[in-house]
């Protein structure tokens, strides 16, 4: 299946916005026991006693239901080869039990990667927004796509 985002699609300035995700208590005490098993992940009573005040997602929680937003909204639907890695990743406001989050992308630049025709480096920005409005997460990163129309390989 031909995918429907290619690199030149991605032009600055390009926003888009995936979801919203219902953030549930099960899930987010089966991620805090797997994987962040600190006690304001892992019960409400805890999590009252907390800074939280509340039964509050893990970061890592909350990094990976946008990943998913992502995926089902976007890069699942386009030619992505995945990233060189994250320039930033931060946690602004705490995700709690019955929260929704959206994710919202915004492309910030994109060039042609020099030493491989087919492949186009975009740079973006996704936010974590919860039902207030408040964004909850902040990431920016490179990533590469597939190019629709592949150029001439020159040096990096």
């Amino acid at each position: 299946m031909t995918p429907r985002w290619f690199w030149e699609d991605l032009t600055p300035g390009l926003t888009m916005t995936f979801g919203p995700k219902l953030v549930n208590r099960d899930e987010v005490i089966d991620f805090a026991q797997k994987f962040d098993p600190q006690p304001f992940h892992l019960s409400e009573e805890a999590g009252k006693a907390s800074l939280f005040g509340g039964l509050a997602a893990s970061g890592w929680h909350t990094s990976s239901m946008v990943m998913r937003l992502m995926c089902d909204g976007f890069l699942l639907d386009s030619s992505s080869l995945g990233s060189p890695g994250l320039d930033s990743l931060k946690w602004l406001k705490p995700v709690m039990v019955g929260d929704e989050i959206r994710a919202v992308m915004t492309v910030l630049a994109n060039r042609p990667m020099k030493s491989k025709a087919h492949v186009g480096l975009t740079q973006s920005r996704w936010e974590g927004i919860n039902q207030r409005g408040e964004v909850v997460l902040l990431l920016e990163s490179w990533a590469m796509f597939g190019r629709r129309h592949q150029a001439e390989a020159t040096p990096d």
